[in-house]
């Protein structure tokens, strides 16, 4: 599963990169038709500054999460969570 990382209006470090690849690397254990997963990373200019926004590709269907938060770690953490809830559900409707 090949992730891309992409970042808005900042350079992201390899640090950072690296955790999130790591989080969402473990996405597909919920759903083993992943086909693309998509990250996009940018700064926003309010007080939860930090946006991270989540598309990730199974056969027929088409997941998108964001989250905002203080840091990108969180907002990260937040949504690799939401993700694996709607991973779930899209694999158990597939099933049916």
């Amino acid at each position: 599963m090949e992730i891309k990382i992409q970042s808005v209006k900042f350079d992201a470090d390899q640090k950072l990169i690296d955790f999130v690849e790591k989080k969402f690397s473990k996405l597909e254990r919920f759903h083993d038709g992943i086909t693309s997963v998509e990250v996009v990373l940018s700064l926003l200019n309010d007080n939860l500054n930090k946006n991270v926004k989540l598309i990730v590709g199974v056969p027929g269907n088409t997941a998108v999460v964001e989250r905002k938060g203080k840091t990108f770690e969180d907002a990260v953490n937040e949504a690799a969570d939401i993700m694996k809830e709607k991973l779930t559900r899209i694999k158990e409707k597939q099933a049916e």
